[in-house]
């Protein structure tokens, strides 16, 4: 996968947004993984995937629905931007230590109370 910048964390949040929540994390992980395939693909092949684009996880994540940018206080949008980096944290753990078959352990989603 190419190096992961600010407007691809926004694009994979807004792609979540349109999954519904116990499928989001799921989702995340699949988009990192697409980004990720496109990347090799793009390198092997030298052009980009015909899918999931160049290797940016926002081009993985613009090619699915996708919501508008929601503010940052926004208890969903948070949500969905803190399963991407997870799903980004995850992907990166597993590429250094080498460990391909372990399931990754569902990370914390901080749900919030609108007063």
């Amino acid at each position: 996968m190419r190096p992961v910048l600010h407007g691809d964390l926004v694009a994979g949040a807004r792609a979540l947004l349109c999954v519904p929540r116990g499928l989001r994390w799921r989702a995340a992980r699949d988009l990192v993984a697409q980004a990720d395939a496109a990347d090799r693909y793009r390198r092997r092949l030298g052009r980009i995937h015909p899918d999931w684009g160049n290797g940016t996880l926002m081009a993985a994540a613009l090619g699915r629905p996708h919501a508008p940018e929601r503010r940052l206080d926004d208890p969903d949008y948070a949500d969905c931007l803190i399963l991407v980096l997870e799903a980004v944290r995850h992907w990166r753990q597993r590429r250094w230590t080498g460990v391909i078959g372990a399931r990754p352990a569902k990370p914390m989603v901080f749900h919030h109370v609108r007063r």
